[in-house]
């Protein structure tokens, strides 16, 4: 049975890739079809579209971090800060080591002119997976530019 998971997960990861890809319970969340359908929009930067998926996806798991980070990062692509953040600290609330959502709502810090609490954020990450991991090195390569441009 778990084989049988794993071999669809393994199918359908690669079409997931970019934006917000660092899904704690992929297998699970690729049984959700709203939690799809959300991930599909995100890549089609259909952002209401995707908010709408995972609004639904967030009803039937609201402990579930990956959806709430996803929510934050569509909401943040919409410019609609306050849910963005609503959503990334519920995240962190459930998963304080949630790379994804560490990174991106540093994000949305540098996109409010928070550097101070962008920078909290990569020393979190920096804990959590070091200074190799892809959130990490994005979020730092985001701090620098944020800095030169300022």
């Amino acid at each position: 049975m778990i084989k049988k998971y794993m071999v669809a997960f393994m199918l359908v990861v690669p079409l997931f890739s970019g934006a917000a890809d660092t899904d704690t319970t992929p297998v699970a969340n690729l049984q959700n079809s709203d939690f799809v359908a959300g991930k599909k929009a995100v890549e089609n930067k259909s952002w209401q579209t995707a908010v709408d998926a995972f609004s639904r996806a967030v009803k039937t798991e609201p402990r579930n971090a990956d959806i709430h980070n996803y929510l934050g990062y569509s909401y943040r692509n919409m410019d609609q800060m306050d849910l963005s953040f609503k959503h990334y600290n519920e995240a962190l609330s459930l998963d304080p080591n949630h790379r994804g959502a560490n990174e991106y709502i540093g994000w949305a810090y540098l996109k409010t002119d928070k550097l101070g609490n962008a920078e909290e954020h990569l020393v979190r990450l920096e804990k959590i997976c070091g200074k190799a991991c892809d959130e990490y090195t994005k979020l730092s390569n985001g701090i620098a530019n944020y800095k030169a441009k300022k």
